[in-house]
């Protein structure tokens, strides 16, 4: 008997995967633990493998797919079981996928599909859209008119948006509230703007054709009249497609810069007293487990407790549309370097936890980034973030606000620092602290308050610890 391989739900948080490869095609035997394909979410990348042995019977959802979470994804089985009942789309793409089976698989990144993609654009008012186009095309006003969906069931996906914004067929904000669609844009980049909107209206209404000489040229026009460049030789270069998790750091950081106003303070601290407290754990602190903590480890709990002090709320904190929402816990976001890419596990309630807990945790999180088994649940939810770049030598720098937080605290590399002690002068080390706040929600008098006390706590940790 034939059964279906969902895709499955990583975290509670997470509504629907993308397929970014299969590992098997229609037809391939496979056996128990091989892989079938790979997936992403908004962040993590992961591998479904056979739940059996047995053929590949069909599969209902092509590369680039968003699934929603326990949706049908294929089917095992014997050669020539019927799999029918499993097609999500119903019967019509079962059929192909079955007819798809007795076919050779032409090449290994286009597995036989399901799915029936649409070859003519719709009108806008029947477009349908998943969940991640329709956020991509509100937010980058592209031109629905124009769209070729290639989805499951003629819906639209992220990556037919995405191909609309490649062509620059989009539509300015104030053209869009009464626009239908096919205008030509002459606007920057093609986009169609109100004036366009506007003349289209009154030649229909008009009935009459416009005058070529009151026609502004369109941006393919305005090419022709252009001389063209020579080739580019291919061999000078190489092109590699964005990956998903690249595309959501390009796009939340972009609106992170955008929609905020942000602006970044920096102050140094001597750190002599971390750093001996370290070479102390390092040398003496195996039975307690204590040998492993990090000076990152260090500046996570020093962050925490001082965020916890209620003068320091408004960086522990979402603004989110016109209100401030306070954190009663301190959720730390800590930035985790990957292959794959940025991510930011979060520290559930840092401000209660011990050095050694959070050092255990901090740890446990990163290696689960690093090797892409971490839960998305874990990938959200942070409050405030701390970005490390010290161990790569970078003295300064100014990190960008994971929205809706309203602060992100950038670590800096040590370097030696001088100073007045008694009429002479002494050298000591120091380390740098970069701290950018979203200006809307609090003023740089209560953020510098902020990195005031953070400095003190450090330079004054083994206090710090007592106080718990």
């Amino acid at each position: 008997m034939a059964i279906p391989v969902i895709m499955p739900r990583q975290g509670q948080s997470v509504e629907s995967c993308v397929i970014t490869a299969w590992r098997a095609h229609v037809g391939d035997a496979v056996k128990a633990g091989d892989v079938l394909f790979a997936y992403e979410t908004d962040k993590a990348a992961f591998e479904e493998n056979a739940p059996g042995d047995g053929t590949l019977l069909a599969v209902f959802f092509e590369e680039g797919d968003d699934v929603p979470v326990l949706t049908n994804v294929c089917a095992l089985g014997s050669p020539g079981e019927s799999f029918a009942e499993y097609a999500p789309q119903g019967d019509a793409p079962a059929a192909i996928a079955a007819e798809a089976a007795s076919a050779p698989v032409p090449t290994a990144t286009a597995p036989a599909v399901a799915a029936v993609a649409a070859t003519e654009p719709v009108p806008v008012a029947d477009v349908k859209l998943s969940p991640r186009a329709r956020a991509l095309a509100d937010r980058s006003g592209a031109d629905l008119s124009m769209i070729v969906p290639s989805g499951p069931d003629g819906r639209a996906i992220e990556r037919d948006v995405q191909a609309l914004l490649d062509r620059g067929a989009m539509a300015t904000y104030a053209a869009r509230a009464g626009y239908m669609g096919g205008v030509e844009g002459t606007g920057i980049g093609g986009r169609v703007t109100l004036a366009d909107v506007q003349a289209a209206t009154a030649l229909a209404s008009a009935s009459i054709p416009a005058p070529v000489s009151t026609l502004a040229p369109t941006p393919a026009a305005a090419k022709a009249e252009q001389p063209s460049a020579p080739a580019v030789d291919t061999d000078e270069y190489r092109e590699e497609p964005l990956s998903n998790m690249r595309k959501v750091i390009a796009k939340a950081m972009t609106a992170s810069l955008f929609t905020m106003a942000q602006l970044t303070h920096h102050l140094s601290f001597d750190c002599t007293e971390i750093l001996a407290l370290r070479k102390h754990y390092k040398e003496k602190g195996e039975r307690a487990g204590m040998d492993r903590v990090t000076l990152n480890d260090i500046l996570l709990y020093a962050v925490a407790r001082t965020l916890k002090n209620p003068a320091h709320a408004a960086l522990n904190a979402h603004l989110v549309d016109d209100k401030l929402r306070y954190f009663h816990a301190v959720n730390l976001g800590m930035a985790v370097d990957t292959e794959r890419g940025l991510m930011v596990p979060t520290i559930f309630g840092a401000d209660k936890l011990s050095l050694k807990q959070i050092s255990d945790e901090a740890k446990r999180l990163a290696a689960e980034c690093q090797g892409g088994s971490i839960s998305p649940d874990f990938l959200r939810g942070a409050s405030f973030t701390v970005s490390n770049l010290g161990a790569l030598g970078i003295e300064l720098f100014t990190p960008v606000i994971n929205p809706p937080q309203t602060g992100i605290l950038g670590v800096n590399a040590i370097t030696t620092g001088v100073r007045d002690e008694n009429g002479q002068v002494a050298p000591y080390p120091k380390m740098g602290l970069s701290l950018t706040y979203d200006h809307r929600a609090l003023d740089g008098s209560p953020a510098s308050r902020f990195l005031k006390d953070l400095k003190e706590n450090l330079e004054n940790f083994t206090v710090l610890l007592a106080r718990g």
